[in-house]
């Protein structure tokens, strides 16, 4: 498994499935917009502060969360694909 360093958040991006108005799904071939919704599958310590102090990260595996629209690195690790963003890309938890 991936172990995300520092701050760092591996996240598995949530593909919507989109559906047009009259109830046609939408393959993702022809779905334009990178993923903002994901799950998050594992969480680094957190970072230090200027003054030494260690400053834990606020989400935890297993949260759904939205993301910068464009943040991330994306990788592909045994066949499925995930981001690596900072926690500060991180914009909002889904409860």
């Amino acid at each position: 498994m991936l172990k995300p360093l520092a701050d760092h958040v591996v996240v598995e991006p949530v593909v919507q499935e989109e559906k047009t108005a009259s109830g046609i799904f939408l393959p993702d071939t022809a779905v334009k917009e990178k993923p903002q919704q994901g799950k998050v599958i594992a969480v680094g310590i957190g970072k230090y502060s200027d003054a030494g102090k260690l400053i834990k990260p606020e989400v935890k595996a297993g949260d759904e969360v939205v993301f910068a629209k464009y943040s991330g690195t994306p990788i592909k690790h045994q066949g499925k694909d995930y981001l690596i963003l900072s926690e500060r890309d991180i914009l909002a938890v889904i409860e």
